[in-house]
């Protein structure tokens, strides 16, 4: 969240951009248009790439998503295919930590995460949009169960360390208490004609009758304590039944001021942008199931513990370099007609490839975003036994951003992991240049300051900070305007017997929709070019 501080006084014009940056998430889809993050899939069912393939070889580097789509696409289609994988599972940054697992980061820095069976944390995806079709496609396919993810929880909290001394408030306390204000302040002016040169009478009074609607406003036009705010508030006494059943409405609604100081409001319109529209999914067990799936399929053509340490092609084929991470010896190669590269950009940047000098200048032009994730396991489900949170968000400008609560096991009594940071930007770079342990007490520390039952119910937690995974070196592909109008073409070019794939060689960064579609778009370009040859 930003930390830019709210003007006590404000302009119409800087409040109505205000209310679209919340209620409409305009200024960020301007932004996220920008960088082409807005594009909507273009997946339209299974691909079918026919003709006689003449018994050509394909060689893909990296059994991430972008990977084994092509795997399983390509063999489906008559390839003979072989996958190169520098770890030793299969879905690259679609991974699930589970207890037992270990990792080691840059640095030497080795975890065994001791979550109990059946807890897990998504280090990387932990969500996908419904309108994310090809992925939910291959879910569909390969039998990967699904459940709702819950993206906005009303009763979840939303914490500014500087406001309300320090107290979280409910989201929808926020979003009432702003929506009411800004209402009862445009249906004034729309009472007393201000805005009659665009808006007709009739429209007028149909404008009053909405925000009245929109903003929970009493007869009068006024958002007071009562019974329309407290029935988007909450009540201070719920309506009940018996002689204990009249209600007592809700008295403490924020005075606009101290709300837009609190800059509370920033938070509540994360559920309006396109990629966090409902309905969201996430698959039963963890994100991991879809490598899992995909592994079941493909698994017999993945090579695993293979680190690519050159690529090279002449005229008649491509040789890659590899050698065996676990048991190390002489480097070994690998040979075929073609290659797809599904290797993340801040790593292929470091690896000798002979491609032409655009698609070189491409590979080298991306940087790759910071982040960090905590899961931190508690011996007990406090968010639902004390604050009634199943599942959704809570927001804070501390600098682990959020926490996410499991959007499983409900009632059931028993443990629960959280996620205790989903760290980016500055922050997530001093995340990361701490031990792991480090990353877990900090994790720890602000999230106490937000849920005090932390002190009593912790027990173990697990860190990923991206930027020291070996095999990825970032989060994702972090594009610019600038960069994709110089580079973007040329990334995506079949470069002699060369062609890249990923979440990084498409409008969808960071999303495993963006790898599904850019790994098709590859494989049908390929796939012209050995049925015309």
């Amino acid at each position: 969240m930003s930390t830019r501080d709210v003007p006590s006084a404000m302009s119409r014009r800087e409040l109505l951009m205000m209310i679209g940056s919340v209620a409409g998430s305009a200024v960020s889809y301007r932004a996220m248009a920008s960088l082409g993050l807005t594009t909507e899939s273009k997946y339209q069912g299974p691909i079918r790439l026919e003709g006689d393939v003449k018994g050509a070889t394909v060689l893909i580097l990296g059994a991430g998503i972008a990977g084994m789509v092509a795997a399983l696409e390509l063999r489906k289609a008559g390839y003979q295919v072989q996958v190169l994988e520098y770890n030793n599972r299969a879905g690259g940054r679609n991974w699930t930590l589970r207890g037992g697992d270990s990792y080691t980061e840059l640095g030497g820095f080795t975890q065994k995460c001791e979550f109990d069976k059946g807890l897990y944390l998504n280090p990387g995806p932990w969500r996908i949009p419904y309108h994310h079709r090809g992925i939910l496609d291959y879910c569909k396919r390969l039998g990967v169960a699904l459940e709702p993810f819950v993206q906005v929880n009303y009763n979840a909290l939303v914490h500014s360390s500087k406001a309300f001394g320090g107290a979280p408030r409910r989201y929808r306390e926020v979003q009432a208490d702003f929506n009411g204000h800004v209402a009862e302040l445009l249906s004034k002016e729309v009472a007393q004609k201000k805005f009659d040169k665009k808006v007709t009478k009739e429209d007028r009074e149909m404008l009053l009758e909405a925000l009245k609607e929109w903003g929970a406003l009493d007869k009068k036009g006024a958002y007071v304590p009562g019974r329309e705010s407290s029935e988007r508030r909450g009540y201070l006494k719920p309506p009940g039944g018996g002689l204990s059943a009249i209600p007592e409405f809700s008295r403490n609604i924020m005075p606009m001021d101290e709300l837009l100081q609190s800059r509370l409001w920033a938070a509540i319109g994360a559920g309006h942008n396109y990629e966090m529209q409902t309905t969201l999914f996430q698959p039963v067990g963890g994100m991991g199931r879809i490598g899992d799936a995909f592994r079941r399929e493909v698994g017999n053509l993945i090579r695993f513990n293979a680190k690519v340490t050159r690529i090279q092609q002449d005229a008649g084929k491509v040789t890659v370099n590899y050698v065996d991470t676990v048991k190390g010896g002489a480097t070994q190669a690998a040979t075929a007609d073609y290659c797809l590269c599904t290797i993340p950009l801040s790593v292929l940047s470091q690896i000798e490839v002979n491609v032409g000098a655009k698609m070189q200048a491409a590979i080298s032009a991306v940087p790759y975003e910071a982040s960090c994730k905590v899961g931190l396991q508690f011996k007990r489900r406090f968010w639902e036994e004390d604050e009634h949170i199943y599942g959704g968000i809570s927001y804070t400008d501390l600098p682990i951003r959020l926490i996410g609560y499991p959007n499983t096991d409900y009632h059931s009594g028993g443990k629960g992991v959280l996620l205790g940071a989903y760290v980016f930007g500055p922050n997530a770079y001093e995340f990361t240049a701490m031990s792991p342990e480090e990353r877990v007490m900090k994790a720890y520390e602000y999230g106490k300051m937000i849920h005090p039952q932390y002190r009593d119910s912790f027990e173990t937690g697990v860190a990923v900070g991206w930027h020291r995974v070996p095999w990825t070196l970032g989060c994702a592909g972090a594009w610019t305007e600038e960069k994709r109008a110089q580079h973007y073409e040329n990334l995506c070019q079949l470069d002699g017997r060369i062609l890249l794939a990923g979440e990084h060689a498409s409008h969808i960064p960071a999303w495993q929709e963006g790898a599904v579609l850019s790994s098709l778009d590859a494989i049908s370009r390929l796939h012209k070019r050995v049925i015309s040859a």
